[in-house]
């Protein structure tokens, strides 16, 4: 399987190339040439599977020129009962309401990164070690991808990480979670602005040749077409884990940020999944579901971006979408240019024309939660079912049950455990304890390590090349 780029002005790629490039040179997200196709007998043929297995079965259709042998090694190291809890490693619950949750936070970070994070830093590894070079990860996060990457990432030979945060958004968890590591691989970067200010230095970086190619950058933000391939395993296991015969369909409720979590979700549907609805749950930064409601696609600067009670969805661009409306336009690259020109200039575009078909052929749906709604959602649960959810799927659940049609099975994927939150939760339900793994008690007390720079790609170039010299 060959690569392309949404912009149209890269040559084709294998996927180790890929795997460790980001960014296209053109600009673009690279994307298979074709997505593989899924009968019914394969379906048949992977229910029974385990998630390794399943694993195996779904990369190995993306990743072709990693040895079958090579990256059945990898998903096996990866994807194991001790570092995710349990045998089923992503297993499937029902509220009392008849909304599933599909768990994907049992990892180290307590976040449904680390899916694809725990992958990606072993499959790093192998690809950095056979062809003897070295890379230094770029990325930028609003909560979550950057303690993922990081647990994925600590100590693996040849890569460093440079992980870039919103100075005060995130949660006290989540800053712990990444500030208190003290590998020297990983620098934690606290940049003076909102999460979109972080992914524009990013993208300025990626985007500077000559840099990127001297100091060896890439990135694990969601543009990274490795971390898509691993999410889209996740949904062939909640499909099967919610179902009992292929003849069934489920919809999906992804709450959503920067499109990633849920364009796996797209390629899966694309792939042959009986996926009926991607529903989109936004939070208040709700871009992707006025877009899903009228086609209108109006990404927001920094200063109209809220800050909100589930921050790691606290984007007003979505990475992601591109490689969707790629798809969307039929894959005409010079569309992509002269639509992604007009996000550039802070206009955006209107696609009203097609929302049918994003609608009909791609059975997308959204909604929208605020601080009020997941706070009462987060209650509900708890009050109904005895546990706790995080805000993230709060804002999920909330939609699901706004949306549900008649008959409709609904899962939602949960974004990360209670723990991350505690504050929210406290607000939601009282003063309840919270579980959190024992491995993490403390977590907040421990020192941490952060370099607090303005708002502008030199002071981050800066500190690259300082910790690279």
């Amino acid at each position: 399987m060959k690569y392309i780029s949404t912009r149209g002005a890269t040559a084709r790629k294998q996927f180790s190339e890929v795997l460790l490039m980001g960014l296209a040179p053109d600009g673009g997200l690279m994307l298979p040439e074709q997505y593989p196709q899924i009968d019914r007998a394969t379906l048949d043929q992977w229910r029974t599977l385990s998630y390794p297995e399943l694993a195996f079965e779904v990369m190995s259709l993306f990743a072709t020129d990693i040895p079958a042998d090579d990256l059945r090694d990898i998903i096996n190291r990866t994807y194991t009962e001790e570092v995710f809890g349990t045998k089923a490693i992503t297993p499937v619950r029902t509220l009392s309401d008849g909304i599933k949750i599909q768990a994907l936070s049992n990892g180290p970070t307590l976040a449904f990164k680390d899916m694809a994070m725990q992958f990606l830093g072993n499959a790093f590894e192998y690809v950095l070690n056979k062809e003897g070079k070295e890379l230094n990860i770029l990325g930028a996060t609003s909560g979550d991808t950057g303690s993922a990457a990081e647990y994925a990432l600590r100590g693996k030979k040849g890569v460093n990480v440079f992980m870039l945060s919103p100075e005060g958004k995130m949660s006290a968890f989540q800053r712990a979670q990444m500030f208190s590591l003290q590998d020297a691989n990983i620098h934690n970067i606290a940049v003076e602005g909102m999460f979109d200010d972080c992914q524009d230095i990013v993208k300025a970086v990626q985007n500077d040749a000559e840099f990127k190619a001297k100091y060896h950058i890439g990135t694990v933000n969601s543009i990274n077409w490795g971390r898509i391939v691993a999410q889209v395993v996740y949904y062939f296991a909640g499909y099967f884990n919610a179902t009992s015969s292929n003849d069934e369909k489920v919809s999906f409720c992804v709450p959503s940020g920067n499109f990633g979590n849920v364009c796996a979700g797209h390629i899966a549907r694309q792939m042959g999944l009986p996926i009926h609805r991607l529903i989109v749950a936004t939070n208040e930064n709700d871009v992707l579901d006025e877009f899903f409601k009228t086609g209108a696609y109006r990404p927001r600067n920094s200063e109209h971006t809220h800050v909100t009670s589930s921050p790691s969805m606290d984007i007003s661009k979505a990475s992601n979408f591109e490689r969707f409306v790629f798809d969307l336009m039929d894959r005409d690259a010079d569309e992509i240019k002269t639509l992604w020109a007009e996000v550039g200039s802070g206009k955006g575009f209107n696609l009203e024309f097609v929302l049918n078909k994003v609608h009909q052929q791609y059975g997308f749906v959204s909604g929208k939660s605020t601080h009020a709604n997941r706070l009462a959602t987060i209650k509900q649960v708890y009050e109904q079912d005895h546990e706790l959810i995080d805000p993230h799927t709060a804002d999920g659940v909330k939609v699901a049950r706004e949306v549900r049609e008649a008959g409709e099975t609904i899962v939602c994927l949960e974004t990360a455990l209670a723990a991350k939150f505690e504050a929210t939760i406290h607000e939601a339900v009282g003063e309840v304890s919270i579980p959190r793994p024992a491995a993490l008690e403390g977590l907040e007390n421990l020192p941490q390590r952060v370099r607090v720079v303005p708002n502008n790609a030199t002071a981050v170039k800066d500190i690259i090349k300082e910790a690279l010299a």
